[in-house]
């Protein structure tokens, strides 16, 4: 997809993606990165495929040779004030705000573009036909994980190193023994609320 978009004579295209729309608590993290025309990009793949071992390779491998990477965090206050598609959108833009210089196009995972004045093309399931796209994953789902792991060590009853926030029953039963942290969604209560009455 880089190779089609260069053809149209774009020289910078930052690969964007988020994690943690799905969640019950924590942040949702963007990644925005600029690959080189040229590369070994082994390992790189949609973060949901790969281990986390393998993404912390991948995610040292993207730093180490990416021309360009940003993150753009959004805490759990704003995802409640603004809802989670509106969130993510935000942390998308300020990914590609933090990047270190101007990308002249952007490929964003998803159905919906961002509030920027840059060309731009949504990929639905772009983690898994866009190199630049996975490598943003990988960055912004590493990030994810690793916010979520100083939040276990703040919040240990919830077991955020294993579950990363998401509802599953250990979760669940958690929240109903000890109520919500102050990283929990608000917003989601409805999705939450049957499982603590």
């Amino acid at each position: 997809m880089e190779k089609r978009i260069r053809r149209r004579g774009f020289e910078i295209i930052a690969g964007i993606d988020e994690s943690g729309r799905g969640p019950l608590a924590g942040p949702v993290v963007a990644g925005a990165v600029v690959l080189p025309l040229k590369g070994n990009w082994e390992g790189i793949d949609d973060s949901k495929k790969l281990t986390a071992l393998q993404r912390e390779k991948a995610y040292s491998l993207i730093l180490g040779k990416a021309l360009g990477v940003g993150v753009g965090i959004v805490e759990v206050e704003e995802i409640d004030r603004l809802n989670i598609l509106q969130a993510s959108l935000k942390a998308m833009r300020l990914a590609v705000e933090s990047l270190p210089f101007r990308p002249d196009f952007l490929l964003i995972d998803g159905l919906h573009s961002i509030d920027l004045p840059f060309l731009q093309e949504t990929i639905i399931k772009g983690d898994e036909r866009c190199l630049s796209i996975a490598a943003a994953s990988i960055i912004a789902k590493v990030t994810r994980d690793r916010l979520m792991m100083f939040y276990h060590d703040r919040y240990p009853a919830y077991n955020f190193a294993r579950n990363k926030g998401y509802g599953t029953q250990e979760h669940l039963r958690a929240i109903r023994q000890n109520g919500c942290s102050p990283i929990h969604r608000q917003s989601f209560r409805l999705i939450y609320q049957p499982a603590i009455l």
